[in-house]
């Protein structure tokens, strides 16, 4: 078998494993928070409650519970909400979308901004741009999403008005033009900053190599030399962490969406831990786990491919 396939056919497994334990984990974990999706529920009578648990099958052994729930899964049957009286991926169809939007901008924003803060820091190293560009990376690994959100709303969105009279950024929801600028910028502002000192770092590693300075000794220009040769090898790192990045970004849109009043699938998944929905909560943790495993596959597989320094067995050289 070609070294490729084995290569990939290794992550696909490690993959698979992955989601299988995250299943497991997350109905333990969903079975032993206190109370039930019906405790809220003050009119219920003990007989009404025991039959909304025998309708769904909450008056089961757990052993029970656990393997009918696996082999819906493996069906495609993430169950129906015990509040929204919706099925669970009627619910993820109808609001990942609109995470999706909200994290393909912030990561466009974060890995596009990172790079170029990062490469100009690292040619322009101990000057006011490379000053500047830590200053901002210290302060999206510092400052919490939700800290840099409120700031963006009170600053761009009502000191700009009031100072402009013109709503050049929207401050609540998700629908027109002018909306979809501060909740991604405030999402993508950590990994940002991740972004341009590890792309910093590199550059600067890469600069000092002998084949930059063969590069600088034949007479290129510093902008082929920088662009053509440095960044090229300089930006596998952060290719690497993209997978990470990805998560980091997903599970921040939580935060993001409540602070701009976002309809994405973050409110719903706050609403039914809130709520002990357990079916939406073990629907939509299974969705989010499986795409951030999936997204890491890709990584490694892209990494694995284009890298000569790491052979398809995984290993380093």
């Amino acid at each position: 078998m070609p070294k490729q396939v084995q290569y990939i056919l290794k992550r696909v497994l490690y993959a698979v494993i992955t989601i299988f334990v995250l299943i497991v984990i997350t109905f333990i974990l969903m079975h032993l928070m206190p109370g039930d999706p019906f405790s809220g529920e003050k009119a219920l009578t003990p007989e009404i409650k025991a039959a909304l648990y025998a309708k769904y099958g909450l008056d089961q052994p757990l052993v029970v519970q656990f393997f009918k729930y696996v082999g819906n899964v493996l069906h495609g049957d993430l169950g129906v909400s015990l509040l929204d009286k919706r099925p669970v991926l009627d619910i993820i169809l109808q609001a990942f979308p609109i995470s999706a939007d909200l994290g393909i901008r912030s990561l466009i924003f974060a890995t596009i901004i990172g790079i170029l803060l990062g490469v100009v820091a690292a040619v322009k190293r101990g000057t006011a741009w490379d000053t500047f560009t830590m200053f901002l990376a210290l302060i999206g690994v510092s400052v919490p999403s939700f800290i840099i959100g409120a700031l963006l709303q009170y600053f761009l969105g009502l000191k700009l008005y009031q100072a402009t009279g013109m709503q050049l950024f929207a401050v609540m929801g998700w629908g027109p033009f002018n909306s979809k600028f501060l909740p991604p910028f405030a999402l993508a502002f950590a990994t940002m900053a991740s972004v341009a000192r590890l792309m910093r770092t590199n550059m600067l590693d890469v600069l000092n190599q002998d084949y930059i300075k063969t590069a600088k000794a034949k007479g290129l220009s510093q902008s082929d030399i920088v662009w053509k040769h440095a960044v090229r090898n300089a930006i596998m790192p952060v290719i690497t962490i993209m997978g990470p990045l990805v998560a980091g970004v997903l599970t921040g849109t939580f935060v993001v969406e409540n602070i701009f009043a976002i309809p994405g699938l973050g409110k719903y998944f706050v609403q039914c831990v809130q709520m002990n929905d357990y079916t939406t909560i073990s629907g939509t943790t299974l969705f989010y786990g499986s795409f951030l495993v999936l997204a890491n596959l890709v990584v490694d597989i892209v990494y694995g491919l284009i890298d000569p320094r790491v052979k398809l067995t995984g290993d380093k050289e």
